[in-house]
């Protein structure tokens, strides 16, 4: 489904509640895209796609890793909220080369971003630290933002050449 900023392609039917999702990329010159998970939005409302985000992201030509606070709209950052380890981030790739990425969100809601091989983000889904930082995002009018019990995944464009592979997904009990 296109919107005016974002093209929005279902990479599940199923709903997902605690999961392992592991997934390369690769980017282009300026790209910008994401994963999405805990999306709660359908595609016929006004904002489709709206859920917690693993940025894809060229750092160096994209404007918007210069935006949000302290670097949370970088590369495998959560979207807005947290900015991902610098240390992790030194590891990733250059551009045209193939990233590997791992999202895992554990049943008590510990939530983690990986890349390539490095943890770069951490957190609790639904914590007092997550609901104060929602506060002071782009989300904060957002009700009950990223907090949906399971919902499923989606890969966010930006119009921009993006590519995927090795998208495995396993659930988590």
């Amino acid at each position: 489904m296109q919107r005016a900023c974002c093209i929005y392609y279902p990479a599940t039917q199923h709903q997902f509640k605690a999961f392992e999702l592991n997934f390369d990329f690769k980017l282009t010159e300026g790209a910008n895209s994401g994963v999405k998970y805990f999306v709660t939005e359908s595609p016929a409302s006004q904002r489709a796609g709206l859920g917690l985000e693993y940025q894809v992201l060229d750092d160096e030509r994209h404007p918007d890793a210069k935006m949000g606070t302290l670097g949370n709209r970088t590369m495998s950052s959560l979207y807005d909220l947290i900015p991902a380890d610098t240390l992790g981030s030194r590891f990733k790739k250059k551009i045209g080369e193939w990233n590997n990425a791992k999202i895992i969100v554990y049943p008590s809601n510990l939530v983690q971003h990986w890349l390539n091989g490095f943890k770069v983000v951490e957190y609790v889904r639904g914590s007092n630290i997550y609901k104060v930082l929602v506060v002071h995002s782009k989300f904060a009018d957002k009700k009950d933002y990223g907090l949906a019990e399971q919902a499923p995944i989606l890969l966010q464009d930006h119009g921009n050449s993006v590519y995927y592979k090795n998208i495995k997904i396993s659930e988590l009990k």
